[in-house]
């Protein structure tokens, strides 16, 4: 996957989660995502190069930094949950829709249950 094909598999894949919201809030550069107030990801450039930031759990995020050279620690987040992903042949679709998928599950879980209840996640 280049640079476009990945941002183009995010976007795509993250308008189809329920109540997933795209903010700026750290500027133009940013583009992050939350479900109820809590982000699950966020794409941006860092020195040239695209990534896209999601939260992990920590045995499997060190399991996809030694997997793929493409994965590395969460760019300007908590190293030991959250991945950043950059753009590699090595990557394809399903993965990159499976970490966002993952990250946003991550969050869900951690919410009320009323709340988990409304998304259907209970």
């Amino acid at each position: 996957m280049n640079q476009n094909q990945l941002e183009q598999c995010a976007l795509h894949y993250v308008q189809n989660l329920p109540f997933a919201i795209q903010s700026q809030p750290f500027g133009p550069e940013f583009e992050v995502f939350k479900v109820f107030d809590k982000m699950f990801m966020y794409i941006g450039f860092n020195a040239g190069t695209l990534l896209v930031t999601v939260k992990c759990k920590p045995e499997k995020s060190l399991e996809y930094q030694e997997l793929y050279s493409a994965i590395s620690a969460g760019y300007h987040m908590n190293k030991k949950h959250w991945i950043s992903i950059a753009c590699s042949p090595e990557l394809s679709p399903d993965l990159v829709q499976d970490l966002i998928q993952d990250s946003y599950d991550l969050i869900i879980a951690k919410l009320p249950l009323k709340t988990r209840k409304l998304i259907g996640s209970v």
